[in-house]
C-alpha cells in the first residue's frame, strides 16, 4: 500500500489575497441594482467598464484603469440602449472594443477613444440584430478574431462575423438550437473549437459550434448547475450550482465523460450564485459567491484528488459583481498571479483585490508566470469558421519582452564568437592576473578571426546581417509574417549587441595585457 504524504508541495499555497488602499478604488460609482446573475464589470490594461444604474434605458462606464478615486457624478456614459444592459465583454484582441447586450434584444459593438471621454457615447460602431427575446449573455472567441457568441431568452446562441462592412448586422453565420431553455453560462475550450453551456433545465452540454451539434449531455440529478467553465488544459469541465438540499456545490467533471461527475463537493447554504474563474498558467482555480464577501481558491492536479482547497479571502462587504484584468496587465514586480474587481453596490465601490505568491525578491519570478496568452488573434474569423482550430498566441509577461508567436520558426545562424562572462572581467583597474583569461595566441586567434569576418564582401554581409538570405525569404506579406520578422530582427539585435561586448572585452584583455608587459619591463 503506497504512502501518501499529508502535505502537498505547491508554491501556491500561501498565495492571499490583499484588498486594495482607499485612494486605489474607484468611489461614487452608481452601480447597476439589476438582479441578472452576471459579472456586470469587464476590465483590461487600459480600461474598467462596468454596468451602472440610470433612468431610462440601458447604460455602462467605461473609466481609465489608472483613474481611481471618486468618480464625477457627470461623467460620460455609453448609453445606447433601449433596455437595461445584462453582459459586457471587452475584445480580447482590441483593447479599445467592447460588446454589449441588453433587456432590448440586441448586441451593440462600441469603439472606445483612447483620450478621456469628454461626452455620452450612444452610436455604437455594429449593431447585432437577430435576438426576438432579452439577450442574456455574450463571449468573445478566445482565438479567432471578430468571432462573438451572444444568448437570448429565446433559447438561441447565435455566432456572428464582425469583419463586415455593414453597421448593422441581421443575420448571424450560425444559430445553435440546441437548448429548450435559458442558457445560463457559456465557456470555450483552449482553442474555441469546444463551447460548454450551462441550461436553466439543469443540463450541461457539450457542443461543436461550427457544426451546431451536441456531443454530450450532462443530466446529473443531484447537481442543478448555474455556471459551467473550461479547464481547457486540464480536459476537464468545473461546475457551480446547489444540491437537492439548496446547499451550494461545485463539481467536477471529464471533459470525455459526463455522465457522473468526478467530484462534486457541498460549500455552504447561502443561496447567493458562485462565479468559477480559472487561470490557465497555475492551474488555480477561483470561485467567488455573489452576495458574500468571499473568494475560495483552490488548485487543480491532473490525478486524485483533482481540487485542491487551497485558501479563502474574506471580506464583509458583500459583491455584487466582479470583474477579471487579464494576465498582461498584472503587476509582475509585486508577484500578483490574479486580480479582481469587486462590485460593491452599497457603497457604490468597485475595490481590486490582488491575489499575490509571497516572495522576498522583486525580480521577475519566472516559475510562477509561464509563457501566457497575449493579445494578438492566432486566427482570423474566416480561418475559423472555414475549420481551422489554433491554440493562442503566447506571450511572456517578463518586463520589455516580446510576443512568442506560435508560428514554426527559422534555424538561427551560430553566432560566430562565443560569449563570454562579462561579469568576471568588471574591474580593471591595476595589475590583474591572466588566469582564466585567453591566451595571448588565443587572442591574436580571435583578432585573425574578426579581421576574416571584417574582409566579407559588402553584399556577403548585407546578405547575412538578419540571419538569413534575404534574396531566399520574400517579404512579409501578412500581419503574423511582419511580427515574426519584427521579433528574429529584435533576436538578431540582441546576439549583435553581445558580440560587440565580446569585443571590448578582448579591448579590454589587450590593454590589460599591454599595461602588465610595461609594469613588468618597468621592474626590470
Amino acid at each position: 500500500m503506497s504512502w501518501h504524504p499529508q502535505y502537498r508541495s505547491s508554491k501556491f499555497r500561501h498565495v492571499y489575497g490583499k484588498a486594495a488602499s482607499k485612494d486605489k478604488c474607484y468611489d461614487c460609482v452608481p452601480i447597476t441594482r439589476n438582479v441578472h446573475d452576471n459579472h456586470f464589470c469587464a476590465v483590461n490594461p487600459h480600461f474598467i467598464a462596468v454596468v451602472t444604474e440610470c433612468a431610462g434605458g440601458g447604460a455602462f462606464l467605461v473609466i481609465p484603469i489608472h483613474q481611481t478615486g471618486k468618480l464625477d457624478p457627470h461623467y460620460p456614459k455609453i448609453c445606447g440602449h433601449k433596455g437595461n444592459v445584462l453582459d459586457i465583454k471587452w475584445n480580447p484582441f482590441n483593447d479599445f472594443v467592447i460588446a454589449s447586450c441588453s433587456e432590448d434584444a440586441t448586441v451593440k459593438i462600441w469603439d472606445i477613444p483612447k483620450h478621456l471621454l469628454t461626452r455620452n457615447i450612444t452610436s455604437p460602431k455594429k449593431e447585432l440584430l437577430g435576438h426576438v427575446r432579452r439577450v442574456g449573455l455574450i463571449e468573445w472567441h478566445p482565438t479567432a478574431n471578430n468571432i462573438l457568441f451572444s444568448s437570448g431568452y429565446d433559447y438561441k446562441i447565435m455566432i456572428w462575423n464582425l469583419d463586415t462592412k455593414e453597421a448593422v448586422i441581421s443575420n448571424p453565420v450560425k444559430i445553435l438550437d440546441a437548448h429548450k431553455d435559458v442558457v445560463l453560462s457559456m465557456s470555450f475550450n483552449t482553442d474555441g473549437s469546444l463551447l460548454a453551456t450551462a441550461c436553466r433545465d439543469r443540463k450541461i452540454r457539450l457542443i461543436d459550434p461550427r457544426a451546431g451539434t451536441v456531443l454530450q449531455v450532462a443530466s446529473y440529478k443531484s447537481h442543478r448547475v448555474n455556471k459551467v467553465l473550461f479547464l481547457g488544459n486540464m480536459k476537464k469541465l468545473f461546475s457551480t450550482g446547489t444540491s437537492r438540499w439548496n446547499n451550494r456545490q461545485i463539481a467536477l467533471w471529464d471533459q470525455n465523460d459526463l455522465s457522473v461527475p468526478l467530484l462534486e463537493e457541498d460549500l455552504d447554504g447561502s443561496s447567493g450564485l458562485l462565479f468559477p474563474f480559472y487561470d490557465s498558467d497555475t492551474h488555480m482555480l477561483y470561485v467567488v459567491g455573489k452576495g458574500d464577501g468571499n473568494i475560495r481558491y483552490y488548485e487543480i492536479s491532473p490525478e486524485k484528488p483533482y481540487l485542491n482547497y487551497l485558501m479563502e479571502y474574506r471580506s464583509h462587504l458583500p459583491q455584487k459583481g466582479i470583474g477579471m484584468m487579464p494576465k498582461r496587465g498584472l503587476e509582475v514586480s509585486a508577484c500578483e498571479i490574479f486580480r479582481f474587481y469587486k462590485l460593491i453596490p452599497t457603497k457604490s465601490l468597485i475595490e481590486p483585490i490582488s491575489m499575490i505568491v509571497p516572495r522576498r525578491s522583486e525580480s521577475y519570478q519566472e516559475d510562477i508566470y509561464p509563457l501566457t496568452t497575449g493579445a494578438q488573434p492566432a486566427l482570423t474569423a474566416q480561418e475559423w469558421l472555414n475549420g481551422v482550430n489554433k491554440g493562442p498566441l503566447l506571450v511572456s509577461l517578463r518586463p520589455g519582452s516580446g510576443a512568442v508567436n506560435s508560428l514554426p520558426q527559422f534555424p538561427e545562424p551560430e553566432p560566430l564568437v562565443k560569449t563570454t562572462d562579462l561579469s568576471q572581467h568588471q574591474d580593471w583597474g591595476g595589475k590583474m592576473p591572466l588566469e582564466g583569461m585567453q591566451k595571448p595566441s588565443e587572442i591574436g586567434d580571435s583578432r585573425k578571426q574578426l579581421k576574416v569576418e571584417e574582409k566579407l564582401p559588402k553584399n556577403e554581409q548585407m546578405r547575412l546581417s538578419n540571419g538569413f538570405d534575404i534574396f531566399e525569404c520574400p517579404p512579409p506579406k501578412t500581419e503574423n509574417e511582419l511580427l515574426q520578422m519584427f521579433y528574429r530582427q529584435q533576436e538578431e539585435i540582441r546576439r549583435l549587441r553581445e558580440l560587440v561586448n565580446q569585443r571590448d572585452v578582448q579591448i579590454k584583455q589587450l590593454e590589460l595585457e599591454l599595461r602588465n608587459l610595461c609594469m613588468d619591463t618597468g621592474g626590470y
